[in-house]
């Protein structure tokens, strides 16, 4: 099993993407991506716009070779959208192809008006190339039940997490977790996983208590015993405080756990949580991010 993690916050942008070779499947899942909007009052730096152009090529490229596309949930970052701001993926960069998806609910009052759009844009763009995911087992891919987005009863909904398994590996992508739910680690533990992907805590909302931070680290450490590989990224790594809350999980666990970019062989790369940072070294003109947008 070959895994490629193409972008998430320790490799400079938001989002989980993550192409696995297992077999003769080829499986991309959460190919999207986001740039914080309005981050310390600032709109991205062109540094981080010019990592979002790179990976955003990668992942295209990636998606084009893909046999089965996986989205986890219908947040911005996780899935390319019908109409995308300038610093996320568009729909339209997209081939047709088989594509999983959690439930679709358009019904029903656990997405929010943005979610059943886009779901509905989804349903729209691939037509019947769309499978239903939750729940469904294929022997090498198979995908759980509704999930929390964080914390139960999370206005921010439900995901579905992804185990893709060859002949020597088993693997899982946890999507937006944040490691605040317990029966959420026990269906991955359940799974008998050797590598997980996941989003760690946000830290950096003030809002987060201090129950659900001592929570999240209770149930990373309940993952980082067992299994052989776990990365954290993504929400964890919006705030320089996630690379010292790492190390704090891993000296308690006894064994490294990993951000994104140095399961990748790569020096991680915040830039969302060096925003203020890179306008001070290298101003913008005002006008900038009005000229990108119009594409010049």
């Amino acid at each position: 099993m070959d895994i490629e993690i193409l972008g998430t916050e320790s490799l400079g942008v938001r989002g989980l993407a993550c192409m696995v070779r297992a077999g003769q499947r080829r499986i991309m899942i959460d190919p999207g991506l986001a740039l914080g909007l309005i981050r310390h009052d600032l709109y991205p730096h062109p540094l981080q716009v010019a990592m979002a152009e790179k990976i955003r090529r990668r992942i295209v490229e990636a998606v084009s070779g893909a046999t089965d596309l996986v989205f986890s949930h219908f947040h911005g970052d996780h899935i390319p959208l019908s109409h995308p701001n300038p610093y996320q993926m568009g729909l339209d960069l997209f081939p047709r192809k088989t594509a999983f998806l959690p439930a679709w609910r358009l019904g029903n009052e656990e997405l929010t008006d943005k979610g059943r759009k886009r779901c509905a844009d989804l349903e729209s763009y691939f037509g019947n190339f769309l499978r239903i995911g939750e729940d469904r087992d294929d022997g090498d891919l198979a995908f759980s039940g509704a999930m929390p987005h964080g914390e139960p009863n999370s206005r921010m909904g439900r995901l579905m997490m992804t185990r893709i398994r060859d002949e020597k590996t088993v693997f899982v992508h946890a999507s937006d977790i944040q490691l605040l739910h317990a029966p959420t680690i026990e269906k991955i533990l359940a799974w008998e996983p050797d590598i997980v992907l996941a989003s760690g805590p946000p830290l950096y909302l003030k809002q987060l208590e201090w129950g659900a931070r001592q929570s999240a680290m209770e149930n990373a450490l309940r993952l980082a015993r067992g299994v052989k590989t776990l990365i954290l990224d993504h929400h964890l790594l919006r705030d320089e405080s996630g690379l010292a809350w790492l190390e704090e999980l891993s000296m308690a666990a006894g064994r490294e756990v990993l951000c994104a970019a140095r399961f990748m062989g790569r020096k991680p790369l915040l830039l969302e949580a060096w925003r203020e940072r890179l306008y001070a070294a290298m101003p913008v003109t005002e006008e900038w991010h009005d000229r990108y947008a119009r594409g010049e």
